[in-house]
C-alpha cells in the first residue's frame, strides 16, 4: 500500500462522508484556481496546509513527502513562462513578462496542488469508488475502477520483490546489467499482471459474478456542520483575497 492510502485509511477524518471531504478539499482547490494568485494563492495554502496539519492531522514529514512530487511538475511548468522564442534580443530570450507570469501560474498551481492532497490524505479510494453508481456512474465503470484499483497494489509489490531480487544479484552494478535488469523487470511485470488478471476472472466467474461487484460501504451521514464549517472557511478566504487585493491595488 502506497503512503498516501495508508493514511487515508488511518486518518482522523477516516468515518467522514467523502461528500463533506469533496466539498472542503476541491472547494479549496477550485478558488487556487479562481482567485487572483497573489494573494489568493497563498491564503488557500496557508488555509489548506493548516486544515491538513491541524484537524486532519496529517503528518508533516509524509505531507512533504507527497507534496513535492506535483510541486516539481509545477515548477516544471513555470520555468518555460520565462523564456520567449524570437524576437529582436535572439532565438531565444528572456519574455519581459516572464517571472511574474512563473511566479503567478507556481502560486496557483501549488496551492491547487494542496487542495487535492486535502482529498486524498482523508479518503481511500475504496469508499468513493462504490459511492459514485449513487451518482450516475455506471455501474461497469466502477466495478473497472474497483479491480484496477485493489491489483495495482499487487503489481506494485511484485514489481518491488523483482527489484530486491536483482539488487541481491547485482543487477545494478553496471549500466548494461541495470539496462538488462530494467528489461527483465519490464517483461516479468507485463506477464503477471496477465497472470493477475486471469486468476481474478477465474475467482469471480467461481463466486457467480453476474457484472456486478458487491462490496461492503462504511455507513457515514453527511454533517451539516462540517459542510458549514467548509463553506465558511471558503467564504473567509475568498472574502480576505479580494480584500486584500483592494487594498494592494489601492496602495501607491
Amino acid at each position: 500500500m502506497l503512503p498516501i492510502d495508508a493514511a487515508a485509511h488511518g486518518n482522523r477524518w477516516r468515518r467522514r462522508h467523502p461528500l463533506e471531504k469533496a466539498v472542503l478539499g476541491l472547494g479549496l482547490t477550485l478558488a487556487a484556481v479562481c482567485l487572483p494568485p497573489w494573494p489568493g494563492a497563498p491564503l488557500v495554502a496557508a488555509a489548506t496546509l493548516a486544515v491538513l496539519l491541524g484537524p486532519a492531522g496529517v503528518a508533516p514529514r509524509l505531507l512533504w513527502r507527497a507534496f513535492r512530487v506535483p510541486l516539481g511538475f509545477c515548477v516544471t511548468g513555470a520555468v518555460p513562462l520565462l523564456f520567449q522564442v524570437g524576437g529582436a534580443g535572439g532565438f531565444v530570450t528572456l519574455a519581459p513578462d516572464g517571472p511574474a507570469h512563473a511566479g503567478q501560474l507556481l502560486l496557483r498551481t501549488s496551492a491547487a496542488s494542496l487542495g487535492v492532497l486535502l482529498f486524498a490524505f482523508t479518503t481511500p479510494v475504496s469508499d468513493v469508488l462504490p459511492r459514485l453508481v449513487r451518482a450516475g456512474v455506471p455501474a461497469p465503470v466502477v466495478d473497472v475502477a474497483l479491480v484496477m484499483y485493489r491489483i495495482s497494489f499487487l503489481l506494485l509489490d511484485a514489481v518491488a520483490r523483482i527489484r530486491q531480487a536483482q539488487a541481491a544479484r547485482l543487477g545494478a552494478t553496471t549500466r548494461a546489467a541495470a539496462w538488462r535488469s530494467l528489461a527483465g523487470l519490464t517483461a516479468t511485470a507485463f506477464v503477471r499482471a496477465f497472470d493477475r488478471a486471469q486468476r481474478l476472472q477465474t475467482g469471480l466467474a467461481g463466486r457467480g459474478y453476474d457484472g456486478t461487484l458487491r462490496v461492503l460501504v462504511p455507513e457515514a451521514r453527511v454533517s451539516r456542520r462540517f459542510l458549514a464549517a467548509s463553506a465558511a472557511l471558503l467564504a473567509g478566504v475568498v472574502a480576505l483575497s479580494l480584500v486584500l487585493q483592494l487594498v494592494l491595488e489601492g496602495s501607491p
